[in-house]
């Protein structure tokens, strides 16, 4: 028997530079070019219709794709800007993907993305979903080029070696020092995290509700350290994330925050999920309510319902002949829906996974159902379980585009059609959008 012949390594490309014509968006913040020998690469930093220079930051001879930065631009779009934020561009801070773009030309890069994925994921045209390929800015965010909406209610700092605050780079574990971040919203910004000495920290999340006067970061200590003595430039609660189990445990302070929309306040523990933009709560719930046009006495399901946003929302409409079922795998989260429902008799929260909660609960029938699933979807089988519910309506709300194209395939195949999308931009700068798409039963035979 022949002794296998060792594979000779991949020659890394990464480094090399191109001259290349940058072609259309692609979902993930970056456009698609071509090398001269055909190989695909993905460039940030760029604008479709540019000529620039691409230098590659990952990838090999004989890749599938490459990735790669526009280090110099040779022929710029007229949607280009000088970037406003000084920790922005290639090998810089990783969080933003858009400073380089207008705000209105962000907001259609936007919405050719979504028209893609719909269309190559379920073969959806705009028209098909009740879409007229607007995607619309929040309430205040509309500024011109060269301002920067303050939106991001909850920052991730990581801590560099010598204990400096900062921002991942793109794809990296590296820290990009930084003295303020432009999206942070004013109640982050005022705290000074970034003129601290974190020594011993991984990262410092701080969070500013903006349903109240409540602040909070959550420390996740490195193997062994101490916490520092948390002294910021407003009251703070701290919170630490614990070495050995993972858990968010309280230090000193409340341990939630109070957020508020549709006219209730929501305790929200734990660092857990709340949506960042300050506006987007109120923008999603109204987008929701609107689509689903919910009736006196109906029977809803609201699954992945997080501390109970749309629960509330659908007893505060149906009345006390009504009823909801929310499912939620985090333990904190159910707790804190729990509370935020105490008022409501005929609503309930059940803690697990979706997947597994809701075929035990025995309910055969619905009349309305949200979902707001986590970035990769519900999924196929998930999906299943729901059409075979008979809801007269579906609102389904999506922080990613690919993920709700799929899904929207699964509801097609289970009998149901999209009646209407909107789409809204909720992350300013970045990549990133947000999608409520409401599902009606198809008329049998279309």
């Amino acid at each position: 028997m022949q002794a296998e012949e060792k594979k000779e390594p991949a020659v890394s490309l990464v480094g090399e530079e191109y001259e290349v014509e940058i072609g259309p968006v692609a979902h993930g913040g970056h456009c698609i070019a071509r090398t001269s020998e055909g190989q695909v690469l993905f460039v940030r930093h760029t604008l479709p219709g540019e000529r620039v220079i691409a230098r590659v930051t990952e990838g090999e001879e004989g890749a599938r794709f490459l990735r790669a930065d526009a280090v110099e631009i040779l022929e710029p779009a007229k949607d280009r800007i000088a970037a406003p934020c000084p920790f922005s561009g290639p090998g810089r801070c990783g969080g933003c993907d858009w400073q380089h773009v207008k705000p209105g030309a962000q907001r259609r890069l936007k919405g050719e993305v979504v028209a893609e994925q719909l269309q190559r994921l379920a073969g959806l045209t705009p028209e098909e979903a009740g879409w007229d390929g607007t995607v619309m800015p929040a309430e205040g965010d509309k500024l011109p080029a060269g301002q920067v909406p303050q939106w991001r209610t909850r920052v991730q700092y990581a801590v560099d070696a010598e204990g400096h605050a900062g921002l991942r780079r793109h794809r990296s574990h590296e820290v990009e020092r930084i003295d303020h971040c432009m999206i942070a919203a004013e109640g982050v910004t005022e705290l000074g995290i970034e003129q601290r000495d974190w020594t011993g920290m991984e990262s410092v999340e701080a969070i500013a509700a903006s349903g109240s006067q409540d602040r909070q970061v959550i420390l996740t200590p490195g193997p062994g350290a101490r916490l520092p003595i948390v002294e910021l430039d407003r009251p703070v609660s701290v919170m630490r994330v614990g070495e050995k189990d993972g858990g968010v445990h309280r230090v000193h302070g409340r341990p939630f925050v109070r957020e508020r929309a549709d006219g209730r306040t929501y305790r929200v523990g734990s660092g857990g999920f709340w949506q960042v933009h300050p506006k987007a709560a109120d923008t999603l719930v109204t987008a929701v309510m609107q689509g689903l046009l919910p009736r006196k006495g109906d029977m809803c399901l609201d699954l992945y319902c997080g501390v109970g946003l749309f629960a509330g929302a659908l007893a505060d409409r149906i009345g006390e002949q009504g009823a909801v079922l929310g499912i939620e795998s985090g333990k904190r989260a159910v707790e804190d829906a729990r509370h935020n429902l105490a008022g409501f008799d005929r609503v309930r929260v059940e803690q697990g996974k979706v997947e597994s909660v809701l075929p035990r609960t025995g309910i055969t029938e619905a009349d309305l159902i949200v979902l707001d699933p986590p970035r990769a979807g519900a999924g196929r089988r998930t999906v299943a379980s729901l059409t075979s519910l008979g809801a007269r309506r579906i609102a389904y709300v999506a922080c990613d585009p690919a993920a709700l194209a799929r899904d929207l395939g699964y509801f097609r195949d289970g009998g149901y059609r999209v009646r209407t999308l909107r789409v809204f931009d909720l992350f300013p700068m970045t990549h990133h959008v947000e999608c409520v798409a409401i599902l009606e039963l198809a008329a049998k035979g279309s």
